[in-house]
């Protein structure tokens, strides 16, 4: 607990009568012991109260998911809740001191026998130091602390109040450098509707809903309207732009993206031990905490044992003390001391029954005994009495022999008396990171001035190129053989002789790119087929070997094997017998930006002209077994003519076929055993099929 939680808690039991107390009177009572403002007392408490575990609030406390803050304190009231008034405090057990002015004493530490640093989860920041320990659940903590008596390992996961889906796969145990991160979760309602119902750790509709517009109004997502009809739980209706209704997937990635609607929180266990700041992981602390509320319980024990046998050891005396009339024996007695010695004698031949020694202290007490109680002693209560002192005695000494059993009884029985309705909120999920360029809506225009070497989205008198966003890059290629890629801007200089601009996605697998360049003034010409592949933004690649005057005669893209052939014609000079060389670009193989490519000619190439396209991809049909189309209706008397027609050439064929077949062959002759043949259906007429799957 942070110093002013716990002055709050202590002045809550100072306080605790059973009944609610107004929020105006313990703050005034924290003061004692706080030496600071009323407005920051009443803010942890607020916030103390809200965790739900150790304070019992009634009144207008304020709502963690909306935002919304407490009532004034003057009109709330709360009290320690029974959790912790069975958790927390212990006076016997409790370590002082004095508060600040010296009038107060207040606890160094409570006793809490409970991880309620890992249930309630903190934030807070020193000089150079910070924490950030994320809350988990009741019961999967209490569940923990078993098996970590038990010697099992554990492996503990944090549990948000408002739900949520939660990614943990890099928790790293709540160490620094782990990350967590956490979505809301969105159910589409109808067809125009989506409908969050948790919200991210951290969050609240408010500031959830102003990311939303936010995003909207710079055109990343298209909605229409949202509505926050949050009260005991969250429902936040966002309804849709028309141009959003068919693909609502995407539309929730890119909340995810754009929005508050998944963040990451990175943790930092930081915890004092021994006065010393201490890097820890969630396991650890759980297993200090484990081992600790082992030995409170091993504390309350023995001090329970030790009452239980002065108890019996004073009961005793009583029983010696009546039963014997040793009160008898100081009647004639004069002085005090007198009365001592006489009662200590009457006690002496039963001083080895004791477990330990009678002191002066004990008969000065058999002294203070009334008379009425002399004359109303009961033997047979009181021999039940140290009968039931002696019973509980033995399950004490069984409890401290068996300590780590009893510690587990306990935590079992914690369970059972509050784990009710304290199930896990957080839906333990596993998700990627959304690519925002994918997701963001295509809100601006790209222009292109190919002649002064500009483009942008603002550029509305120029060529037209395509549909982005300001998240897109664009890649260029310029005619001196030089690329870049570069951010949408709304004006950019991107360079003259702009030979090809597109969007540059590098998720997507990019085209091939086909090239003829001459390699400087008067230098060979080269060509090359190669792909982008990774890239840094605004840096300038050279596509040629870099010498100077080199220029692009021919730049094209195309996929691997539907490259065009082109024609180089070739400048005239004497004795020059091939005045052009065709060149497809299919027989040379694909590279990566950085090759120089292959010598096309050593001679000088005038121009570049395409020949013919490359091979088109075969397209894939489906073919139909029943035709699409209804055969036409032929006519009974053409039947009939057909009919004739085949019949006639079917007896010439038979009729010549019988005269080649020598009469000695007898083709019906049977074989032994053999079945009688049936008689073969005559063969129809059938169009053959071809079919091509995807």
């Amino acid at each position: 607990l942070k110093p002013v939680q716990r002055r709050i808690l202590h002045s809550m039991w100072d306080m605790e009568d059973g009944r609610y107390n107004k929020v105006a009177n313990i703050i005034g009572h924290s003061m004692k012991y706080h030496p600071h403002g009323d407005a920051s007392i009443g803010d942890a408490l607020v916030q103390l109260g809200q965790k739900d575990l150790l304070i019992d609030m009634q009144g207008n406390w304020g709502n963690i998911y909306t935002g919304d803050s407490a009532a004034a304190s003057r009109y709330i009231e709360a009290r320690l809740s029974k959790f912790a008034l069975d958790v927390v405090f212990n006076p016997k057990t409790t370590d002082w001191q004095l508060s600040y002015d010296g009038r107060n004493k207040e606890p160094i530490t409570l006793p809490v026998k409970f991880p309620l640093l890992l249930a309630q989860g903190v934030e807070g920041i020193a000089v150079g130091l910070a924490c950030k320990i994320l809350p988990h659940n009741f019961i999967e903590l209490i569940e923990a602390s078993i098996d970590s008596l038990r010697g099992k390992k554990v492996n503990l996961i944090p549990d948000f109040p408002t739900g949520g889906i939660a990614d943990f796969s890099k928790y790293n145990e709540g160490l620094r450098g782990g990350r967590v991160r956490i979505r809301a979760k969105i159910e589409k309602k109808d067809k125009k509707t989506l409908i969050i119902t948790e919200i991210p750790f951290g969050t609240n509709t408010s500031s959830l809903i102003d990311t939303i517009l936010a995003a909207n109004d710079k055109g990343k997502i298209k909605i229409k309207k949202v509505e926050d009809n949050t009260a005991a739980n969250v429902e936040i209706l966002i309804q849709l732009h028309s141009d959003s209704y068919e693909d609502m997937d995407k539309t929730i990635d890119a909340l995810y993206a754009f929005t508050a609607c998944e963040v990451s929180i990175a943790p930092n266990a930081c915890v004092i031990i021994d006065d010393k700041p201490c890097f820890m992981s969630v396991n650890d602390i759980l297993k200090y905490n484990s081992q600790y509320t082992k030995d409170l319980l091993k504390k309350e024990l023995e001090i329970r044992k030790s009452e239980l046998e002065e108890e019996w050891h004073f009961s005793s005396l009583i029983k010696i003390f009546i039963e014997k009339r040793i009160y008898r024996d100081i009647e004639e007695c004069t002085t005090w001391e007198s009365v001592i010695a006489a009662i200590d004698l009457g006690l002496k031949p039963y001083k080895k029954k004791f477990k330990r020694e009678i002191t002066r202290e004990d008969i000065v007490g058999l002294t203070e005994i009334k008379i009425k109680r002399i004359s109303k002693y009961d033997v047979k209560a009181q021999d039940e009495k140290i009968k039931g002192l002696e019973e509980q005695l033995k399950e004490v000494a069984h409890h401290l022999a068996n300590l780590r059993t009893y510690t587990i009884t306990w935590y079992k029985d914690l369970l059972k008396k509050y784990g009710k309705g304290r199930e896990r909120k957080t839906e333990i999920g596993s998700f990627e990171q959304v690519n925002a360029a994918e997701v963001i809506m295509s809100n601006l225009k790209l222009y292109v001035n190919r002649e002064e070497g500009f483009a942008g989205s603002g550029m509305r008198k120029d060529e037209f190129l395509c549909e982005c966003s300001n998240l897109d890059d664009i890649i260029v290629f310029r005619g001196d053989g030089t690329m870049i890629v570069t951010k949408v801007d709304e004006k950019k200089y991107v360079g003259k002789d702009i030979r090809h601009i597109a969007l540059y996605k590098k998720t997507e697998v990019g085209p091939v790119y086909n090239m003829i360049y001459q390699d400087g003034k008067g230098g060979n010409t080269m060509i090359k087929r190669f792909t982008v592949g990774g890239t840094t933004r605004d840096k300038e690649y050279v596509l040629t070997k870099g010498k100077e005057g080199s220029k692009v005669l021919w730049f094209s893209l195309s996929n691997e094997k539907d490259a065009e052939t082109v024609r180089a014609i070739l400048r005239p000079k004497p004795k020059l017998r091939i005045t052009q060389i065709d060149v497809d670009f299919n027989d040379t193989e694909v590279k990566g930006r950085g090759a120089i490519g292959n010598i096309l000619t050593k001679n000088a190439v005038n121009r570049v002209t395409k020949l013919k396209d490359g091979p088109a991809e075969p397209k894939m049909v489906q073919t139909s077994l029943i035709d699409d189309k209804p055969s036409p209706k032929v006519s009974k008397v053409a039947i009939k003519a057909t009919v004739t027609k085949k019949a006639k050439e079917t007896k010439k064929v038979a009729a010549k076929s019988s005269k080649k077949i020598p009469a000695t062959k007898k083709t019906d002759v049977k074989k032994k055993g053999s079945k009688p043949s049936k008689k073969a259906k005559p063969l129809k007429e059938e169009k053959a099929v071809t079919m091509e799957w995807d």
